[in-house]
Formats: structure tokens, C-alpha cells, sequence
């Protein structure tokens, strides 16, 4: 069984024609985990009780003809900022290293009721606040095309399990390209919906307005089957909606290119890839327009005054009250606080709390949060006005390929341009997805490159559509 290459298609194919079951699937997966993931440490911890339980049930499902659902079977990495009811939930951060959740997630009840199998819950950075999964609290995640170099972040643990074939797909979130930017340097695909497609509740919280979840796969079409699975209207999550795909001819689609997101400073070899990907399409008959965006260039302060001031709010839960850590020696209630909100964060997480309880405080609200609130407007209607031209918008994911571990650790600057072409879909809450140039494969020594492709509200359909075309061809 090659398990390493195996997608959702092709796994529902094995199951149909009794190749394998879904139980010997899993017990391959948790083999090849225990072999090849402690080089790359994609992973946290393992569920592979309830794994084997649930591949069972799936089996049973089939044996007994009862309808088989699309996701049955499949083994799925989760990242740990999403609830599993019963197993661990650390956001990888200290402050929740002994948090067990009590209940699941949204997304993992509807993968749950699809008989879909959780291999384990995948490292991040410390409550998806990074770029690298460098800022974990217990280890860093290495890139499986080059273990010298970062998986991407924050959800770089679910990336390098699917690059790695440590599992068959996974969730990640996106806040402002967490998803799309480790996909791209992991060499899969990542893919951020648009704001409201798929529920929040049971996602530990980073910046309400911003977060989203989505798929990490092997391939686009694997994308729309796990997509179609976890969206849709939830009465725990109030931005959530139901809404059909869009209708559209998908070759008559009309792609923009920003000029603002071509600019110098982009690595040669991602400027090459997404060429690449430009030219193949044009081959495919698409036709392209150049397009302005003009307030992209504030998009990146925009996010990291907005987002620290929501990290601030969601993280004043963590108070060591009701998340509490065994700290000693404490003399009153304020102690409590600053000991176990000093060592039970690490400091990434520290400086955003920092900086969000800085914006909006008395006499900088105006000054910063407001006034980043009013450009963050201006900037979703820079799409709006795009989207009256042109359908989709093609765009680099990152300017450089995966870079070494330690080398923006000392530079958070650095490390925050590492999103500055997925942050501008965050803030217009436009759906957007990460598609490798070409077939990336382990141990060949190339290093991935992925371009960005994104859609209007809820077209989801349109992402999908152009990205499994460009994938035969």
C-alpha cells in the first residue's frame, strides 16, 4: 500500500474495490507516524484509540451497505487549536498543556457523523501567532522537502503531515494566511473559505474577525470533498451561513493580476513559479486582466493592529483561574495572574497581547484601531471594485520559498512579511487558496513554490474549478 500518495479519490476508489480497509489504513499511517515523525514533528499527540474505533465503524458501514459517505475512512491530521472531545486541545502553548477538551468542534462533529478517522492533533504556533511553527512551546516543525527549513506557520504541522504522508488530508485555520502560506512552502494545497462559510465554535480563538477553517490536501479536487464537508450554517456560530455554489462556466472566467502584489523584493524563483502557473493557464484558455489594488500596501499594518487587539481580548480568558497552571509560591490574586500569564505564554504571544491592549487603549483607540478599522473597509472594496472586472485574482502566496529555521526568529518584522500576499483576503473576508506550481515530491530537493488564487464571496466554486483544471492538464 503507498500510502504516502494516496488521496481522498483514490482512497474511496481502494475502499469501493476492497483493496484495503479502512482499519489496515490506519494502522499503516500510525506506522509510517512513528517511523518519520520524529525527524519532522508534525504531530503533538496521536488519537490512535479512537482512530481505530472510527476506521472500524466505517468498515462496518461498508460491510453492512449502508450509505458510505465520502470521508469515511480517511485519515485526517487536526491541528490543536481545534476542540476533540476527550484528547488534548494546547493551542501548543504551556498555558494549556494540561487542558483536555470537553467537547467538539463544529467541523469535527461533521466529520465525525462522515466516519472520517483523526489521526492526531498537529503542532502550530503558539495559538497560530507565527509564520514558521518556530513558536510553539514544545518543538519546531521542520519542512519535509528540507529539514533545515520551516514547515510555515502557524498551521505548520498539518502541512508537513499531508507534504509528508503522515496523513491523507488535515484542518488548519487562517487568520491572515496560516493555512495558504505553509501549504505553498510545504508543497500542497490550503485553502482559507470565505469568512462565514464554515463554523468557528470549538476553534480556540486568535482574532474573531479573521479567523477561518479549511483543508490542507494532496490535490484541489480533495480540497472540494473536505470543503463540502465542514461548511454550512451553524447555531453555535452566528457569522455562518448556508449558500449554494456558484453557476459559473469555469473557462470563461475572467483571472486579475494585482500589479501591487508584483513588486520587487519577491524571491526569483517565486517570481518564476508563479509565471509558470500564469502561463500554463493562459494555455488553458483563461483569460487575464491587470488589475489595481491600490491600499494593499497598508494591508499588512492594518492586520497587526487589528489582530493584536482581538489576540488581546480572546487570550484575557487564559488568566490561570480557569485555565490554571501549578504555580507556586503566590501571595494574592494578582500574583496569580502575572505568574501564570508570564510563564504560561510564550513570548510572541506576550508581544501581540502587548500590542492589542496598547491599540486600544484610552487615547490610542482612535489613533490606531479605528482608523485601522476604516482602511480595513477601504481595502475589502479595492476587491469589490476588482471583482466588477475581472472574476478571480492570481497572486504569489509568499515572496520567498520555506526559509531556514532560525532565520527570522530575531527579526519578527521579517517573520510578519512572510504574509504579506495572504493577509490583504483575511480582511475583505474573501475565500482564497494555496495551489502548488507543480507536483512537489519528498526527497527530490526542490523547494515548493504555490500561487494564490482569490475568489468573491462564497465562490468558492470558481477557486476549485480553475484549480482542478490546472491540475490535469
Amino acid at each position: 500500500m503507498d500510502i504516502k500518495n494516496l488521496t481522498i479519490k483514490s482512497l474511496a476508489d481502494g475502499f469501493k474495490a476492497k483493496e484495503f480497509s479502512a482499519l489496515e489504513v490506519a494502522q499503516e499511517f500510525f506506522k509510517e507516524i512513528d517511523v518519520h515523525d520524529k525527524e519532522i514533528g508534525a504531530y503533538l499527540s496521536l488519537t490512535k484509540d479512537e482512530a481505530f474505533l472510527e476506521a472500524g465503524r466505517a468498515d462496518a458501514v461498508r460491510a453492512e451497505g449502508g450509505e458510505v459517505l465520502p470521508l469515511a475512512g480517511v485519515p485526517l491530521a487536526i491541528k490543536d487549536n481545534m476542540l476533540v472531545k476527550g484528547y488534548p486541545a494546547t493551542a501548543a502553548s504551556h498555558m494549556l498543556e494540561h487542558y483536555t477538551a470537553a467537547y467538539d468542534a463544529t467541523v469535527i462533529t461533521k466529520l465525525k457523523t462522515e466516519h472520517a478517522v483523526f489521526l492526531g492533533k498537529t503542532n502550530l504556533d503558539e495559538f497560530a501567532m507565527g509564520s514558521s511553527t518556530e513558536n510553539s512551546a514544545f518543538h519546531v516543525t521542520k519542512n519535509p522537502h528540507d529539514t533545515s527549513r520551516v514547515a510555515g506557520g502557524s498551521s505548520g504541522g498539518s502541512a508537513a503531515a499531508v507534504a509528508a504522508g503522515l496523513a491523507v488530508a488535515g484542518l488548519g485555520s487562517d487568520t491572515g494566511g496560516s493555512i495558504r502560506q505553509p501549504a505553498a512552502l510545504c508543497g500542497v494545497v490550503g485553502m482559507k473559505p470565505t469568512y462565514g462559510a464554515v463554523s468557528r465554535f470549538g476553534l480556540i480563538a486568535m482574532a474573531s474577525s479573521l479567523d477561518q477553517i479549511g483543508p490542507f490536501t494532496k490535490t484541489v479536487e480533495d480540497a472540494r470533498i473536505l470543503f463540502n464537508a465542514i461548511r454550512g450554517k451553524d447555531v453555535h456560530d452566528a457569522t455562518t451561513t448556508n449558500f449554494n455554489d456558484a453557476k459559473s462556466d469555469i473557462k470563461k472566467l475572467t483571472i486579475g493580476i494585482p500589479k501591487e502584489y508584483f513588486v520587487e523584493g519577491i524571491d526569483p524563483a517565486v517570481a518564476k513559479g508563479v509565471d509558470e502557473a500564469v502561463q500554463k493557464l493562459k494555455k488553458l484558455g483563461f483569460s487575464f486582466k491587470e488589475i489595481s489594488l491600490p491600499h494593499t500596501k497598508y494591508a499588512l499594518s492594518v492586520y497587526y493592529i487589528i489582530m493584536p487587539a482581538e489576540v488581546s481580548t480572546n487570550l484575557a480568558r487564559f488568566d490561570g483561574i480557569r485555565y490554571a497552571r501549578d504555580v507556586k509560591d503566590v501571595k494574592n490574586l494578582k500574583e496569580v495572574y502575572i505568574k501564570n500569564r508570564a510563564h504560561g505564554f510564550g513570548p510572541e504571544t506576550r508581544r501581540r497581547v502587548l500590542l492589542g491592549t496598547f491599540v486600544l487603549s484610552s487615547g490610542y483607540y482612535d489613533a490606531y484601531y479605528a482608523k485601522a478599522q476604516k482602511v480595513r473597509r477601504l481595502i475589502k472594496e479595492d476587491f469589490d471594485n476588482a471583482f466588477k472586472e475581472v472574476d478571480v485574482i492570481l497572486s504569489p502566496v509568499t515572496p520567498t520559498p520555506a526559509f531556514k529555521i532560525g532565520e527570522k526568529t530575531a527579526d519578527p518584522l521579517s517573520m510578519y512579511l512572510s504574509d504579506i500576499f495572504t493577509i490583504p483576503a483575511n480582511l475583505a473576508g474573501i475565500p482564497a487558496i494555496s495551489i502548488p506550481v507543480k507536483k512537489y515530491t519528498v526527497g527530490s530537493g526542490e523547494l515548493p513554490i504555490g500561487f494564490q488564487l482569490m475568489g468573491k464571496h462564497f465562490h468558492e466554486a470558481d477557486l476549485f474549478g480553475i484549480g482542478e483544471l490546472y491540475e490535469k492538464e
